[in-house]
C-alpha cells in the first residue's frame, strides 16, 4: 500500500500545538506522527511548512451549498456539496434536511443512501457520515426559517413513521426537535431507543421540561442562541439551562451574523471548548455570492453574506467550516481548542471519536491544513488527496 509523508508540520495534537513534526500515512490511516529528527520514508512526500494541519472539519449541520439543496438533491449533487465542503477544509459532513412532505423526506434520504454507498469509488471529497433531520418536531412559534405546514407533534405516538431511515448501518442519525411539543418527552425517549442522537432546538421549553427531556437522553443544543426563547432572569429557558448544565453539549453557528462575537467569548467562558462544536448551518447559495435564490419555496436574499427570507428572519448562512474556524481563531481562541470545536466534539457528539476528530496514531488521516491567514492549502480525506492548494 502506498505510503504518504507531511513533512515539517506545525499540528494541532490532542492537548497541544507542536511544529516540526512529520505525519505518517497509510491505507487512510495515520500510522506516525513524530519529530522531523525521525526519518521517515515513504512513497510521497508533502512539504506542509508555512501551514498548520488540524484534523478535518465535521459538519454536523449544512444544508447545501454551490446552488444545491439537500431536500432537493440527488447523489451527483450530494457529491457537488462534498467537493466544494473538501476545498474548504471539511472531510466529514450530516446532509440536513428542513421539514418537508413524506415523498421529498424518502427521495432525500435516497440520494444520501447512494453517495453513501458510493462516495468511496468517486473523486475524493468530504464523507457524509449520515443525515440531520432538523425538524419536523419543533415549535412553531421558533419555526425560524423552516416551514411550519410540515411541524408533527408527537401525539399518537406512531409519527416516527414518516422519517425515513439511511440504509447503511454505520449511518449517523441525529435530530433536532423542540421538546415542548405534544408527546415530545416520550419521542426523545423513543428516538434514543433507536439509537438516534437527540439534540434540541427551534425550542421555547422550560427548565421543567429541559430536565425531563435531559433524563429521557437529549443532551445537546442545536445553533445555540438561535431559534430559541431569549435568556431572561425570571425564565433561564434553554440558553441558561444550557449554560448551567456541564453535561449539556452545544454547537454554535460561528458567522459573526447569528452569534454576536462577544457572545461567542462569553459561551467559551461559561461552556468552555470542550462542550461547544462549531456548525456552518449552510444553505444552497455558499460559495455563490450576494444575490436572490430560490429555496424551501421562497426567495432567499443574501447581501454582504447575510441571509434573509421573506418574512425577514435568518434563513441559515453562506459560511463554511473555515469560516468559523477563522473567526475562533480572530477573537484569540487557542488553536487546538478551535480544532476541539471542529472536529473532536463533532466526532464525540457521533460516537466515532475512536476514528475522527484528531491527529493520533491510529485514526483516519482526515487533515486540512490552514496557512497563517486561514486559508485551505491542502485536504486529505482517508489518506485521499481531495484538495491540494500548496
Amino acid at each position: 500500500m502506498k505510503t504518504l509523508l507531511l513533512k515539517n508540520a506545525s499540528v494541532i495534537l490532542p492537548s497541544h500545538q507542536a511544529g516540526d513534526l512529520s505525519v505518517l500515512i497509510e491505507n487512510g490511516k495515520i500510522i506516525e506522527v513524530s519529530s522531523k529528527d525521525k526519518k521517515l520514508k515513504a512513497d510521497e512526500e508533502i512539504d506542509i511548512s508555512d501551514t498548520t494541519l488540524f484534523a478535518g472539519f465535521i459538519d454536523l449541520h449544512i444544508h447545501g451549498a454551490v446552488g444545491v439543496d439537500t431536500n432537493a438533491a440527488d447523489a451527483d449533487g450530494l457529491h457537488k456539496v462534498a467537493r466544494f465542503l473538501a476545498r474548504n477544509g471539511v472531510t466529514a459532513w450530516l446532509p440536513t434536511l428542513v421539514p418537508d412532505s413524506e415523498e421529498n423526506y424518502l427521495r432525500a434520504i435516497e440520494a444520501i443512501d447512494e453517495l453513501m454507498t458510493t462516495q468511496h469509488e468517486r473523486e475524493p471529497a468530504a464523507q457524509v457520515l449520515g443525515v440531520h433531520y432538523e425538524g419536523p418536531f419543533v415549535n412553531q412559534a421558533q419555526c425560524g426559517a423552516l416551514r411550519p405546514e410540515f411541524f408533527k407533534t408527537f401525539a399518537r405516538g406512531d409519527e416516527l413513521k414518516t422519517l425515513p431511515r439511511l440504509k447503511n448501518r454505520n449511518a449517523a442519525h441525529l435530530i433536532t426537535l423542540a421538546p415542548e411539543i405534544e408527546g415530545g418527552v416520550e419521542l426523545v425517549g423513543e428516538l434514543v431507543k433507536q439509537g438516534w442522537i437527540v439534540s434540541i432546538g427551534h425550542t421555547r421549553a422550560t427548565v421543567d421540561v429541559l430536565e425531563r427531556a435531559r433524563e429521557a437522553g437529549a443532551q445537546h443544543l442545536t445553533h445555540f442562541m438561535n431559534a430559541m426563547s431569549p435568556l431572561h432572569h425570571r425564565a433561564p429557558g434553554p440558553i441558561g439551562w444550557g449554560l448551567i448544565n456541564d453535561d449539556v453539549t452545544c454547537d454554535v453557528i460561528a458567522d459573526g451574523v447569528h452569534v454576536d462575537p462577544l457572545m461567542l467569548k462569553l459561551l467559551l467562558r461559561a461552556k468552555s471548548p470542550a462542550r461547544v462544536s462549531l456548525i456552518s448551518d449552510a444553505v444552497a447559495p455558499a460559495g455563490l455570492g450576494d444575490g436572490e435564490y430560490k429555496i424551501w419555496g421562497e426567495t432567499i436574499s443574501v447581501i454582504n453574506g447575510r441571509t434573509s427570507n421573506e418574512r425577514g428572519s435568518i434563513a441559515g448562512s453562506v459560511i463554511t467550516m473555515r469560516d468559523a474556524v477563522r473567526l475562533m481563531l480572530s477573537l484569540g481562541v487557542a488553536a487546538e481548542d478551535v480544532a476541539r470545536m471542529a472536529a473532536s466534539n463533532p466526532a464525540r457528539l457521533l460516537d466515532i471519536a475512536q476514528d475522527y476528530g484528531s491527529i493520533e496514531a491510529g485514526k483516519r488521516a482526515d487533515l486540512t491544513a490552514l496557512d497563517d491567514e486561514g486559508n485551505v492549502r491542502l485536504t486529505l480525506v482517508g489518506g485521499r488527496i481531495a484538495f491540494n492548494g500548496l
